[in-house]
């Protein structure tokens, strides 16, 4: 994932969060500048009467060089080295005959955090995210690809920066459509962000397009108390459900496990979780499956959504796990990330997947020494981690940085310009979609 970003200084992020408004960046990075080096060791000769040595740099002459970008393939980095002719204009009267069709079709397949520029281009264009022809071709196109959504308060207002892995740039999205509660970020699944918190001493939910800025509270649960939620959207239902996991309050007794469905719009009650000690209040969904860790009993607790049916896995931790974190990869595969060591000269981050047959976990990666401690660099810090789709997120907040691991590929990679703000920031993985309904 060379593509996610490399490390930077902080005056060039301050520069490039102060560059985030109305949704979207003032810079454009895509072409790198070419500097051709001066040779024979002595200064060039720029006078106009100095014209023995002087080159012919006019465009009929110049010479066009023929660079590969990194990480692109043959057909993507073909196009980089093409001559670029800016005396090409767009003839406005063919391009105002296009059918609705095919120019919604177009549209959908910008990215969505550039659809915001182009509604400044006409009244038409300013409707578009209420064309339901334009949401049917969005709902048809692939995915803009994995961002993730950075969300904190600045004098109790809600702030959030999405940065997008495929564009490199950070966008800062208004957030202050929401009510004013003390929420907390829960996660995000297909465009839909979930919110959970406190109006008064009433414990509410609340869902929402962070794009669209529609947002809607969810019905009280029956057992209305502060849980462990964790949301699940089904894409070709077009329906989400969240699950609240039982938990332990003050008289001792267990919550049972909730679950909300947006069809019907409602909370139905399941199995309590046979659990008495929970190793960590992280989730992790993957194959219609929520996992949890345990310390009694030992292992991991798996909730089955079809049934609704808790399960005990015996897969015991690795040896000196400091602290873990499970993440949920593409299909069955589950990650556990967490620190090795008992002194802070001999931590290291590690990476295992769990064995699904023989209920062990099987270490696939381990941290660069150079990355651990630039990350961590106390051994008590404090960190967080996220993934989705292979890719794994490790944000610290002393720090103030950002660290992405693609599995596949096994690349480590800095975030550039990483949006932390403060210490009470959370990420979650996000991805934007206009098409996401919060019903």
């Amino acid at each position: 994932m060379d593509g996610a970003g490399a490390s930077s200084e902080s005056g060039s992020a301050a520069s490039s969060l102060k560059s985030m408004e109305n949704g979207c960046s003032g810079k454009d990075d895509g072409c790198p500048k070419q500097v051709s080096p001066l040779r024979g060791g002595g200064s060039r000769n720029t006078s106009p009467l100095g014209c023995v040595r002087s080159r012919n740099t006019s465009p009929s002459r110049q010479k066009v060089v023929k660079t590969k970008p990194r990480g692109l393939d043959e057909e993507t980095a073909s196009t980089f080295g093409k001559a670029i002719h800016p005396d090409v204009q767009m003839e406005d009267n063919i391009w105002a005959m296009l059918p609705e069709d095919l120019l919604n079709e177009i549209l959908a397949r910008v990215p969505p955090f550039m659809i915001f520029r182009l509604r400044c281009v006409c009244k038409r264009w300013n409707t578009i995210l209420q064309d339901r022809s334009f949401l049917k071709f969005h709902s048809q196109v692939p995915s803009h690809g994995p961002c993730l959504l950075t969300f904190w308060k600045n004098s109790q207002t809600p702030q959030c920066s999405v940065f997008s892995l495929p564009l490199k740039t950070w966008y800062r999205i208004p957030f202050t459509f929401l009510p004013q509660w003390a929420f907390w970020l829960v996660g995000s699944s297909a465009g839909l962000v979930c919110f959970s918190g406190l109006d008064g001493l009433s414990f509410k939910t609340l869902v929402c397009n962070p794009l669209t800025q529609t947002w809607r509270t969810l019905p009280s649960m029956h057992y209305n108390q502060q849980r462990q939620l964790i949301m699940v959207v089904d894409k070709k239902d077009r329906s989400f459900k969240i699950i609240a996991t039982s938990d332990i309050y003050g008289d001792n007794k267990s919550l049972p496990t909730e679950v909300y469905d947006s069809k019907l719009n409602s909370w139905s009650i399941h199995q309590i979780m046979p659990a008495v000690n929970l190793c960590s209040s992280k989730m992790a969904y993957c194959d219609s499956r929520l996992y949890l860790e345990t310390l009694s009993p030992l292992g991991l607790m798996m909730y089955r959504l079809d049934t609704g049916y808790w399960e005990h896995i015996p897969a015991k931790f690795p040896r000196s796990l400091l602290d873990g974190y499970l993440v949920a990869g593409t299909r069955k595969r589950l990650f556990l990330v967490g620190r090795i060591g008992l002194y802070s000269t001999l931590q290291s981050m590690r990476i295992w997947e769990l064995d699904h047959t023989k209920f062990i976990w099987v270490e696939i990666s381990r941290m660069p020494p150079k990355y651990f401690r630039s990350l961590l660099r106390l051994s008590a810090e404090r960190f967080e981690c996220s993934g989705q789709d292979n890719l794994i997120c490790f944000t610290s907040w002393n720090q103030g940085k950002g660290l992405l691991y693609d599995v596949d590929k096994k690349a480590w990679s800095w975030i550039a310009g990483c949006a932390l703000q403060s210490y009470n920031s959370q990420v979650c993985f996000y991805e934007p979609r206009f098409d996401a309904s919060i019903y």
